[in-house]
C-alpha cells in the first residue's frame, strides 16, 4: 500500500473519530424533555394546522376557479373560504389574548361546522381560576358557550 493511501485512510479514520465524538457530546447532554416536548408540540400543532388550512384554501380556490359564475357551487366555495379566513383570524386573536394573560403558550382551534372551541394551554400549575379566565376570553371574543368549549392544560 502506498504512503498516500495510508495517509488518506488515516485522515478518514480521524475524521470519523471526531464526528463520533461530536455526536456523543450532542446526544449525551441532559435534556429537559418535558419543556422540549411541549414546545415541539405547540410548534408541530401550528405547523400541521397551517398546512391543513392552506390545503383547504387551495381546494376552495380550485373550486372557485372552475365554477361557473352565479352557480351554487361558486357561492358555497366563496362562503366556506370566507368562513375559514374568519376562523383563522379569530384563532390567532384568541391565542394572542390567552398568551397576553401570562400563559406561556396556547393553541386554539375552532370547528368549521360545529362551533366547538378547543384550547390547549401550556401552564404548569393550571387551576380552575385559569380555566375561568380563558373561558371569559372565549365568551367575550367568540361568543362561546360552556358546552362548546374544551380547555386542555399541558405542562
Amino acid at each position: 500500500m502506498s504512503k498516500k493511501k495510508k495517509i488518506i485512510i488515516l485522515s478518514c479514520m480521524i475524521a470519523l473519530l471526531a464526528v463520533t465524538a461530536v455526536f456523543n457530546f450532542l446526544l449525551s447532554k441532559p435534556k429537559t424533555e418535558n419543556v422540549v416536548a411541549a414546545a415541539n408540540y405547540f410548534t408541530q400543532f401550528r405547523t400541521e394546522r397551517s398546512s391543513s388550512r392552506n390545503e383547504q384554501m387551495l381546494q376552495l380556490d380550485a373550486i372557485i376557479t372552475d365554477a361557473t359564475a352565479g352557480s351554487e357551487e361558486l357561492s358555497e366555495a366563496l362562503s366556506m373560504k370566507l368562513q375559514l379566513a374568519t376562523i383563522m383570524e379569530q384563532e390567532l386573536l384568541l391565542e394572542n389574548l390567552i398568551k397576553a394573560r401570562g400563559y406561556e403558550d396556547a393553541v386554539v382551534t375552532i370547528g368549521t361546522t360545529s362551533g366547538n372551541i378547543n384550547v390547549i394551554v401550556k401552564d404548569v400549575d393550571f387551576t380552575q381560576d385559569d380555566a375561568i379566565a380563558i373561558y371569559t376570553i372565549l365568551k367575550d371574543e367568540a361568543s362561546a358557550t360552556p358546552e362548546n368549549v374544551k380547555i386542555i392544560p399541558v405542562s
